[in-house]
């Protein structure tokens, strides 16, 4: 789960992590009375969304005047803002973060993140602060700075000294810096966080550390433990479908294809969607309906899937262990009789009772197709979606 910037904001100053001073606002009113607040010019006008990327895309804006802010907040509140990586329908502002403006010394990028491999937390910094990390990554790798921690002994003072020292910061810095790493480990260990971002973390001309901004992700699992995250939820952000698809306890996230997928298990469902790509047509979501999925549970997937206006075509590829077969055969039945299936559908059952769940399609009187393989239900699929038309301008 990932939570807007003014919230993370919230969340560091609990954790005594130093941000600079500001406030949500929904109304370009209430954006005014925020930059009134803080008292003095310039302040920062930013808009909320669950993206990175919006500085470059023009939504964060300087503003040198109350007209100056009203003027931005008018700008933005409403509408889509187009990042890097909100694909080109971009994501609708509603909320923005008015915060005092700053005259910047020194950025750098900062992250604790929980290095699965290694099963333990990392601190990930470098001096190329305000920049995409990946970039830095991918071309100048020895400007990536990462130290390890022991969760059986947390995060030590050798560590802010040593990355003090690499990140080039004075003597009398970095004890703040130590202080700024605790609050960061505090909340990556204690509120169920997977990774919690800084970029950039600057100093200030007078020398003060401070978290421009912030980013934070939750562990979803982690999340229902912590009552006080999950009500930071932002239900506007996410895709209606996938929403929805919470409610049944599914692993769904919509992508840009055509083919919709449900299987069961990740593993399973990463490799489907592997193999439509290698058979030459792109999946539209990925899809797990867990090892235990009841019929109930198999119904709304399928039901889910099919309301995607995106979908010309269903790959339903099961392997059969805990959950069985018919159960599957069952729900989609059930679902079919709810909503009129008007794309093509493969089935591919495979394992427990995998004969009665067929029995079940073949009786139902479905309009399907059944395949023996993994392969051969890609091929059939992406046989019978049709392709998008191209025009002299491109694909329609």
């Amino acid at each position: 789960m990932n939570i807007h910037e003014y919230q993370a904001k919230q969340l560091f100053a609990h954790y005594q992590i130093p941000v600079p001073r500001g406030r949500a606002a929904l109304t370009a009113d209430d954006a005014m009375a925020a930059a009134g607040e803080l008292g003095g010019w310039p302040v920062v006008v930013k808009a909320q969304i669950h993206a990175g990327g919006r500085g470059k895309a023009g939504g964060v804006k300087l503003a040198r005047s109350t007209e100056e802010v009203a003027t931005i907040a008018r700008s933005l509140l409403g509408r889509p803002l187009v990042t890097h990586q909100t694909g080109p329908q971009g994501r609708l502002v509603g909320k923005l973060l008015v915060e005092q403006g700053l005259s910047i010394g020194k950025e750098f990028y900062l992250s604790l993140l929980v290095d699965r491999t290694a099963g333990r937390p990392v601190i990930v910094a470098s001096r190329e602060g305000g920049m995409e990390i990946e970039k830095v990554a991918a071309r100048h790798p020895e400007k990536i700075y990462k130290y390890s921690i022991d969760p059986a002994v947390g995060l030590q003072p050798f560590h802010a000294r040593a990355l003090g020292f690499r990140l080039g910061l004075s003597a009398e810095q970095i004890g703040p810096l130590s202080r700024l790493l605790q609050g960061l480990y505090r909340l990556l260990s204690e509120a169920g966080a997977s990774q919690v971002e800084v970029n950039p973390l600057i100093t200030t001309a007078t020398g003060e550390l401070l978290a421009l901004d912030a980013k934070v992700g939750f562990d979803d699992n982690a999340v229902p433990l912590h009552p006080e995250i999950l009500a930071l939820r932002d239900l506007d952000e996410e895709y209606p479908l996938e929403v929805e698809a919470s409610k049944y306890n599914l692993n769904y996230v919509r992508l840009d294809g055509t083919i919709g997928c449900m299987v069961n298990g990740a593993g399973l469902a990463m490799a489907t969607m592997d193999v439509i790509k290698l058979a030459g047509g792109e999946p539209a979501n990925f899809l797990d309906v867990g090892g235990g999925a009841s019929k109930e549970t198999v119904k709304e997937a399928f039901r889910i899937l099919l309301s995607d206006v995106n979908v010309r075509g269903v790959f339903v590829n099961i392997f059969g262990g805990i959950v069985r077969c018919e159960r599957i055969g069952g729900g989609i039945v059930d679902a079919a009789k709810e909503i009129e299936v008007k794309v093509p559908l493969v089935v591919r059952l495979e394992g427990t009772n995998a004969a009665e769940g067929r029995q079940i399609l073949a009786a139902s009187g479905l309009k399907l197709e059944v395949a023996g393989t993994m392969w051969e239900g890609a091929q059939k699929i992406v046989k019978l979606v049709p392709k998008p038309a191209v025009s002299a301008g491109g694909v329609r």
